[in-house]
């Protein structure tokens, strides 16, 4: 009975002393947020300890055992507080260890992981141009970088001119960096970053912008001329040379042939030369030439001559027609012999016509011609004709022949019209005689032997039937009856020769009985 017992008490006396030497899983006090440089609490509690034992216990950082965050020592289950001034290196997960500090029979222990987020207020956005320069031409391409003094867990917008950029083919975003491909003048402008980050409730910002400017090539030029009159004699060309794009400024040169005539530099994209002129004369070829910085482009070359207008100036016309073969429309057509750049009038009954009216149209197609398009009907009645001038001088004028027009002269067969259309059906019945006598000759040839040789066997039939006396040539008539007979058999196979041949015999036998009877 008394061992028994003894069992008992001596287990229940290690058991209590086996629980005493264990330590329990410490846990990390503190929060999960803070500002950097900040200065926060953090406590380490053990909840199972063994009495009687002092416990240290040690702040770190996940995996990393190196470097000591903080440490405390507990006894008798207190809780270690550790203070701490906060930078961004305690950003991530920390763990508490607990270990008896005098007694290496105990295991120590680790806590969870705690995350903690350390908050850096953006500071000193600044935006780097990486590309390059700040002025370029387009078609390169622009990169852009924002730099910040402080700040983590920032959130980045990029806008230009105040409007946000978005994603797309050629604009690529991607928090502090912009990039833009193939850059256009419409990426020009204003640039600003604005970088935001927040504590609670609180937001910080910080912006920076940069001015960048896409330039334009200048385009190839046109170039033209304009004749103007000094006086009566003295004539100049005003030369224009016109780019529909490019940044100013933009320097244009003006070339006839390979010699510089003259050149300007201007914030516009157009410059105008005025160089002499000879009219009736071929003074070289100009071409015109431009540049804003990139690179030159060139116009093609013309001549540089003006040909006064010359004679005859001819109008001739053209019509539509309508239902009944009525005419619904009319065109008249102005042409100068020649000149360079002329000046087409048009005038009905001697009141000069503008470009458009309530019955006309004008439609200048220079220097080749002039239209005037007309809707027939009573207002458009009258007498028509152009004159032709120079566009520069137009104290003298060429004028067309005059043509007087109206709804019922339209309307009326023209003599040449009826001519044609006789002459066409005369021309048909020409042919269909010419037809059916030419059919008619050809079947008499080919029938017209044959029916020859009959009619005349049989005239002569009843002539040698009438005439001759048989009683006194029985013999020649037995002739003659049988060389009718065998001629009529033979008739249709005899050619013609043949039956000349045999009708000069008979002849001859008819004027000579005796003779032919001697032979």
């Amino acid at each position: 009975m008394s061992a028994s017992l003894f069992v008992v008490i001596l287990g229940f006396c290690i058991c209590k002393g086996s629980s005493r030497s264990t330590l329990g899983r410490p846990e990390v006090i503190g929060p999960s947020k803070v500002l950097v440089k900040s200065i926060i609490d953090f406590q380490c509690e053990l909840k199972i300890y063994p009495e009687n034992e002092t416990i240290l216990l040690q702040l770190f950082k996940k995996d990393n055992r190196d470097k000591l965050l903080g440490e405390s020592t507990s006894l008798n289950g207190e809780v270690g507080t550790m203070p701490m001034v906060i930078t961004l290196y305690h950003e991530g997960s920390l763990e508490c260890v607990a270990k008896a500090q005098n007694n290496s029979n105990i295991e120590p222990t680790v806590s969870y992981a705690h995350y903690l987020k350390v908050v850096d207020p953006v500071e000193g956005a600044e935006v780097a141009v990486r590309s390059g320069p700040v002025d370029f031409f387009e078609g390169k391409t622009l990169e852009l970088h924002c730099d910040l003094i402080a700040g983590n867990h920032v959130s980045y917008k990029w806008l230009l001119n105040g409007q946000l950029v978005s994603q797309s083919p050629l604009h690529h975003v991607a928090d502090n960096n912009l990039l833009i491909n193939r850059t256009t003048s419409k990426d020009s402008g204003s640039y600003m970053c604005v970088a935001t980050n927040h504590f609670d409730e609180t937001n910080f910002t910080s912006i920076s912008e940069v001015m960048i400017t896409v330039k334009d090539v200048v385009s190839i030029p046109d170039i033209s001329f304009a004749v103007l009159k000094e006086d009566s004699h003295n004539y100049s060309a005003e030369v224009t040379c016109q780019s529909t794009k490019g940044t100013p400024p933009v320097t244009f040169s003006l070339y006839n042939r390979t010699e510089l005539v003259a050149n300007v530099t201007i914030e516009e994209r157009n410059a105008t030369f005025k160089v002499p002129l000879v009219l009736g004369q071929h003074l070289g070829l100009l071409q015109c030439q431009a540049n804003n910085g990139d690179r030159t482009e060139f116009s093609q070359r013309i001549p540089l001559e003006v040909v006064p207008v010359g004679g005859p100036v001819m109008m001739h016309y053209d019509y539509d027609v309508g239902e009944n073969y009525a005419v619904t429309g009319l065109r008249f057509y102005c042409k100068a012999a020649k000149g360079s750049l002329p000046q087409y009038r048009w005038f009905l009954n001697n009141t000069l016509l503008h470009d458009r009216g309530r019955f006309y149209k004008v439609a200048n197609q220079p220097p080749e011609q002039s239209i005037l398009l007309l809707s027939v009907g009573r207002s458009s009645a009258g007498t028509y004709h152009c004159e032709v001038s120079d566009s520069f001088d137009n104290t003298s004028s060429i004028s067309s022949n005059w043509m007087y027009l109206d709804k019922e002269v339209l309307n009326r067969l023209r003599v040449s019209v009826v001519a044609v259309v006789f002459g066409c059906f005369t021309f048909l019945v020409v042919l269909v005689s010419s037809c059916c006598l030419v059919g008619a000759m050809f079947r008499r040839r080919q029938y017209g032997g044959r029916y020859l040789l009959s009619l005349e066997m049989k005239g002569m039939e009843a002539a040698y039937e009438g005439e001759l006396d048989l009683s006194e040539y029985n013999e020649d008539a037995d002739l003659v009856t049988m060389a009718r007979g065998g001629e009529f058999d033979q008739a249709s196979e005899a050619s013609v020769d043949e039956w000349q041949r045999r009708r000069r015999w008979r002849m001859n036998q008819l004027r000579d009985p005796e003779g032919s009877n001697c032979s």
